[in-house]
């Protein structure tokens, strides 16, 4: 092997050999007994199934191996051999031996685990309470324990693995250590397949060295997807994780998802197929890379792809298959056809939907996702990242009352936006604006605001804030009084009138806030004609222009005749 090079494979509990020494850099072993208990319960439980656990990390020390990271594994899993040796349960313990540094007779100590010698030094009473942890698991077992010894014993020789890699010689093994544990960073699938990647496409007989070309075509990956709004469109997420090139590697690996994916599958299948042929591997991370690009760059597949996916209707590995031999156009057809069930409304359908209906968010966020879609002359794209935060929720255009609201804050609040609405009205009597202001001041100027004061006024305000078209109580919470706004815990503006809350989001505009491109236009009363436009109200005549508005943006997604189920 080049002395440069570092070396990675899986090995089997059993097959780990040799004297490990743990240097001085490193705590001593602090296990207690709820990592000591799920280390055997998750062995236990593998149930004959591939096994992993976290990588074991190394540097040649001598005749010895540095551990530079897995000691409180490798130590517990030593414990547990020695365990099950002692009480004659096995015949045999570890093929390894341990050494700390800093406790010269701790090699001893591993192998005659004297109770007297426990309180000697802190490593020295965790390693007791350790086996002591692992002993009443066992015996738990009572008269099953030689039996789940033996199938234990086995596992760990058969099915329980640990990533073992070597690492690179010029590699320094504290600088390692610190990257590894601070925060406790556990070393990803998708570092231990870049390792392996770049080992297998090092030059050698025949073979053109590209371990640089990989290297620097693995960082402008990673570099891309870490993009905020390309990653979010692809995955639903806003946040970043630790390698986002991860989602190639395992979209190719193929396999069980979620929680249901076994630590290191990807490791464990690509490295397979690393083995075989690294630059095939790496040809198919590079397509995947450049299929992304290709449908972020298309405002089209971007936002169907978006809203999909932000809907939980597909997944990346999904589009990939459906996408597969398949010209541009056919898949633009097979997204339509997945949104069109998704939403499954004909036009009837859409317009009696309510606040209650499943159905409405998925309306609206398609409705603000095709309406910058459609605008074919506009590079402005829908924020899937803003959508991920989760910031926005269904919320009343014009709230008919404010009875939701029972706190003396609450309704001084509500009294201070809606009096900011009237102010700003200039076609009501003047007299009648001034005594009206003049009593919500009072109430505002009293230490605690009373509810007998509050109520007359809150109907009071709502009525000169709302036009007789106004939503009734029938009608209130129908879509056509329903836009994505703010989740704000301002439960005094939630419940205002449509006059304030249209003040509060245009002055958030102003100041660069993200605003769903519908939640604007409806304040801003874009779908209504202009010549009927009244900035105080959300009328009848408004509702219904939203709601024609709907039909024709949403109109190549709504079935024909009667509503699909």
């Amino acid at each position: 092997m080049d002395a440069q090079e570092a070396e990675l494979e899986p090995k089997l509990v059993g097959d780990i050999s040799g004297r490990f020494y743990v240097p001085a850099y490193q705590r001593g072993y602090r296990w207690g007994e709820a990592e000591v208990r799920k280390l055997l319960d998750d062995i236990w439980e593998s149930s004959d199934k591939p096994y992993y656990l976290q990588p074991v990390v190394v540097k040649p020390h001598g005749d010895e191996w540095e551990l530079v990271d897995g000691q409180q594994r490798l130590t517990t899993l030593f414990l547990i051999f020695q365990y099950m040796k002692s009480e004659g349960l096995q015949s045999a313990g570890a093929g390894y031996t341990l050494r700390y540094e800093t406790r010269p007779d701790s090699a001893q100590y591993l192998e005659k685990l004297d109770p007297a010698f426990q309180e000697r030094n802190i490593d020295f009473f965790h390693i007791y309470e350790a086996y002591r942890c692992i002993s009443a698991w066992f015996d738990a077992h009572e008269h099953r324990r030689q039996f789940v010894a033996n199938k234990f014993y086995g596992a760990l020789f058969e099915h329980v693995r640990v990533i073992w890699y070597q690492a690179p010689d010029d590699l320094d093994a504290s600088t390692l250590f610190t990257r590894l544990n601070v925060g406790r960073i556990p070393l990803t699938d998708a570092e231990l397949v870049k390792a392996l990647l770049l080992s297998r496409s090092r030059g050698r007989a025949g073979v053109t060295d590209r371990a640089l070309e990989t290297a620097a075509q693995w960082d402008t990956i990673e570099r891309d997807l870490r993009e905020p709004e390309l990653w979010a469109f692809i995955t639903g997420k806003a946040s970043a994780e630790p390698t986002h090139i991860s989602l190639l590697l395992d979209t190719i690996a193929g396999g069980p998802t979620g929680r249901e994916r076994p630590l290191f599958h990807t490791f464990e299948v690509l490295r397979k197929r690393i083995d075989d042929d690294p630059q095939a591997v790496w040809n198919k991370v590079v397509d995947l890379h450049s299929l992304i690009l290709g449908w972020y760059d298309s405002r089209d597949i971007y936002h169907k792809i978006g809203f999909l996916i932000a809907e939980g209707v597909a997944t990346f590995s999904a589009l990939i298959d459906r996408s597969d031999s398949k010209m541009k156009s056919m898949f633009e057809a097979e997204l339509d056809g997945l949104i069109r069930s998704h939403l499954s409304l004909t036009t009837s359908g859409l317009r009696e939907l309510t606040y209650q209906s499943l159905k409405t968010s998925r309306v609206l966020l398609l409705m603000n996702v095709e309406t910058i879609r459609q605008r074919k002359q506009s590079s402005e794209r829908y924020s899937f990242r803003e959508h991920a935060l989760g910031r926005w929720s269904l919320e009343h255009i014009h709230a008919q009352n404010a009875e939701s609201l029972n706190r003396a804050e609450q309704w001084a609040e509500w009294l201070r936006l809606h009096r900011k609405a009237v102010a700003a009205l200039n076609d009501v009597d003047i007299a009648t604006q001034a005594d009206l202001l003049a009593r919500v001041d009072a109430v505002l100027a009293s230490a605690a605001i009373k509810e007998t004061d509050f109520r007359p006024l809150e109907r009071e305000l709502t009525h000169l804030l709302s036009s007789e078209g106004d939503p009734s109580d029938g009608d209130v919470d129908s879509i056509a009084n329903l836009a994505l706004l703010s989740s704000d815990d301002n439960s005094a503006l939630n419940n205002s009138v449509f006059a304030v809350k249209r003040s509060v989001i245009l002055e958030r505009d102003r100041i660069g806030a993200y605003i769903p491109v519908c939640t604007r236009n409806v304040f801003l009363k874009y779908d209504s004609p202009a010549g009927e436009q009244q900035m105080h109200f959300w009328s009848a005549d408004d509702r219904r222009y939203y709601l024609e508005a709907m039909s024709v943006v949403l109109h190549r997604y709504l079935f024909a005749g009667e509503e699909s189920l």
